[in-house]
């Protein structure tokens, strides 16, 4: 591991969305000497959402952590730092997809995140929306998730099934690796 790579911060930005908010943070990153290793932004309602995982040495770090609150002041941002450490990966088996989608109910997404953690599975990613379809509000979720080498996959998606037709969900897994 390189002196640039032996440090690490997340990064989480909030405020109002407009053209060129992403190329001022990305410019104080680099300006502060780190390297973006990872990313995401959202938009909910009007608000825009980035989070960003940096890389650096000691410097850099001290750098955007004394920066970024006048700079996120300045375009009206709300920020947030944690110092972090490189992910340690669990032993897996495969990775899937979980799309599944259904008439807006309160209460799924958290019965199927419940789902998942009572069978020590962790979710990689997540999102989730709604829209009106046929004079209905619907929604749909999308999650990435590992399997670790200790689950037994079939079990899991026979649960799954009765899990889904409790909820009234349509859904597909898909293995990605």
């Amino acid at each position: 591991m390189t002196a640039f790579t032996n440090h690490q911060i997340v990064l989480t930005a909030i405020g109002e969305d407009r053209p060129g908010i992403v190329s001022e943070l990305t410019q104080l990153v680099s300006d502060c000497h780190c390297n973006i290793i990872d990313s995401r932004i959202a938009i909910l309602g009007n608000e825009f959402t980035f989070i960003m995982l940096l890389a650096g040495d000691m410097s850099a770090i001290s750098r955007i952590e004394h920066t970024l609150p006048t700079k996120g002041m300045e375009l009206g941002l709300l920020t947030m730092m944690k110092r972090t450490a490189s992910h340690v990966a669990c032993e897996f088996c495969a990775g899937y997809t979980l799309e599944y989608t259904g008439i807006d109910t309160p209460g799924t997404l958290s019965k199927v995140t419940r789902f998942f953690a009572d069978n020590h599975i962790s979710i990689c990613s997540l999102k989730s929306d709604t829209y009106d379809e046929d004079d209905e509000l619907k929604m749909r979720c999308e999650l990435e998730f590992n399997i670790p080498v200790e689950v037994d996959i079939d079990n899991f998606k026979v649960s799954f099934e009765d899990l889904s037709r409790s909820l009234n969900v349509d859904y597909i897994f898909r293995r990605i690796r």
